[in-house]
């Protein structure tokens, strides 16, 4: 169901809007907090309408799109379990009805499961799977329809896929590392129809799932080379680049954006 729908129905701004992504419609999956929030703000500050998913966060979800219409740009949030295939799509096909597109579907919507392996149930491991790896899928599966030639598919993997600098994050590696082959293989299919898919791979970044004054913050600052966590817009740089203009000759790779911890 809708939550939070634009009242402005009227294309994002005049048209002589010379911001890259003027005219074109991105979706955001877990687009309320973080990482996500701060993706579907800096698209919108680039000129896209705008919609995000969320589960339980409806008040930052508000926050979100009275973030994005102040921008000038139409909002949508729709709630959506991404571990629910008729969720997902559902979530896609009313974007396509409010605001056109998705012609950038950003998949971002995570758990973090992380704790000892042995401690861990099948449900969970299934859980981890089905919101990393089955969500991309599903959402790209319904999203690409719409999308046409310059369409965009981003996910947001993480560090931990390439390396295991530290222990307890089997579950979280595991779902995130299903991302790289999905990336690849679907750029592949999806280059010929003029679809870009690349995978943004955050390290330590500034969040309340992990802040950079937590417990655990300095251990983790200590294994970039920057020595600082990023921040959730150093991340949504690099997917705004992919989504716009200069994303146009990159496809089926992935981009670090964090501070150099995999150097």
């Amino acid at each position: 169901m809708p939550e939070h729908p634009s009242t402005n129905r009227e294309p994002s701004m005049a048209r002589n809007d010379h911001r890259p992504l003027h005219g074109r419609t991105a979706l955001v999956t877990g687009g309320s907090r973080g990482i996500g929030a701060a993706i579907v703000r800096r698209l919108a500050a680039d000129g896209a309408d705008v919609a995000l998913t969320h589960l339980r966060s409806e008040e930052r979800a508000r926050a979100v799109v009275r973030d994005a219409e102040a921008l000038g740009v139409r909002a949508l949030a729709v709630r959506a379990d991404s571990a629910d295939p008729e969720a997902l799509r559902s979530a896609v096909g009313l974007v396509h009805e409010r605001l056109g597109g998705p012609h950038i579907l950003v998949n971002n919507a995570g758990v973090a499961p992380f704790g000892p392996f042995e401690g861990f149930t099948v449900a969970d491991f299934d859980r981890a799977i089905a919101v990393h790896a089955r969500a991309a899928f599903v959402a790209a599966q319904a999203a690409v329809p719409h999308m046409g030639p310059g369409g965009r598919i981003i996910g947001i993997g993480t560090n931990l896929s390439e390396r295991a600098p530290l222990p307890e994050a089997v579950l979280y590696s595991t779902g995130k590392s299903a991302l790289l082959g999905f990336t690849r293989s679907l750029a592949r299919e999806l280059g010929p129809r003029g679809i870009t898919v690349n995978l943004v791979h955050p390290g330590s970044t500034d969040t309340d799932m992990n802040p950079a004054d937590g417990p655990g913050a300095d251990a983790e600052r200590a294994l970039t080379a920057l020595g600082r966590y990023c921040s959730p817009e150093d991340v949504a740089a690099s997917v705004a680049h992919l989504a716009g203009p200069g994303g146009r000759g990159i496809t089926g790779t992935s981009i670090l954006v964090d501070a150099g911890a995999n150097a």
